[in-house]
């Protein structure tokens, strides 16, 4: 089996999908974007479709290991997302071609059912419990919404009890009949995310998602305990940490034995 081509299809407002094809008609999809670099990513896929036209599409970590170590310049945003994109073409390919689902070559089912959130979008506190209302009509009990809108690395003590207060109103709003999750996108430096994780551990958010940048999340060792136990540094990594490798330090130094082994197996 050979590769013979790949198609990027971009799709508004800024996301975009790639089409591996065979010579034995097998075709893998998968999703390689960055939000708002969309194109930027789609040039990365397209030079790597140089070398991986011909190549044989189950040799996966091989064709991996070339795209990231056969170039002078490794990792980044960008070319991370391209060859993400076409690691899960590759795999869906694979998987295909042998006639199992994907998590059949990684080790198989661990769950039959999976719990879901949906995504409450707003930052009014009224906007955000009417959108939960209407979520809770289809079925969800559990959500994710913004923390904060952008904080300066060191924020005044109205803009920490906005933000608070925000949480606050939606938590009274419902009690404990739904929970939530918080995203602070990344936006709120080290300082200032240790006041709010402080202030909003009475509300009791399921999680914090991206409390510090990744390049952050060692400072998170220097918290006292009982801030460091709660919030762990694997929600500081998410989508910023864009390698095999570039998660693994918080991973190794602070997380659960279970995280560890995904951190240094990554398909696992």
């Amino acid at each position: 089996m050979k590769i013979t081509k790949l198609t990027t299809y971009r799709i508004p407002p800024r996301w975009m999908l790639l089409k591996i094809e065979t010579d034995e008609g097998v075709v893998g999809w998968g999703e390689p974007v960055i939000e708002g670099k969309a194109r930027t990513v789609e040039t990365a896929v397209h030079e790597f479709s140089q070398y991986l036209v011909g190549q044989d599409p189950r040799r996966i970590n091989d064709l991996w290991q070339v795209m990231y170590r056969g170039g002078f310049y490794r990792g980044g945003a960008i070319l991370m997302s391209a060859i993400a994109g076409i690691d899960q073409a590759l795999w869906d390919i694979k998987g295909k071609a042998l006639g199992v689902p994907v998590y059949e070559l990684l080790g198989g089912l661990v769950r039959d059912r999976m719990k879901t959130y949906s995504w409450v979008g707003g930052d009014r506190p009224a906007d955000v419990i009417a959108g939960i209302k209407t979520l809770r009509e289809a079925g969800f009990d559990t959500f994710k919404m913004n923390g904060t809108e952008e904080f300066g690395i060191i924020e005044s003590s109205a803009a920490v009890d906005a933000a608070v207060t925000r949480i606050a109103e939606i938590r009274e709003a419902f009690g404990n009949q739904i929970e939530f999750g918080i995203d602070f996108h990344g936006r709120v430096a080290a300082p200032m995310a240790k006041v709010l994780l402080r202030e909003l551990e009475p509300y009791r958010p399921l999680f914090v998602e991206e409390p510090v940048l990744a390049e952050q999340a060692s400072t998170i060792r220097a918290w006292p305990n009982r801030l460091r136990s709660r919030w762990r540094p694997a929600n500081a990594c998410s989508r910023a940490s864009n390698s095999r490798t570039s998660s693994r330090p918080a991973a190794f130094r602070s997380c659960s034995p279970t995280c560890r082994t995904r951190a240094a197996f990554p398909n696992a």
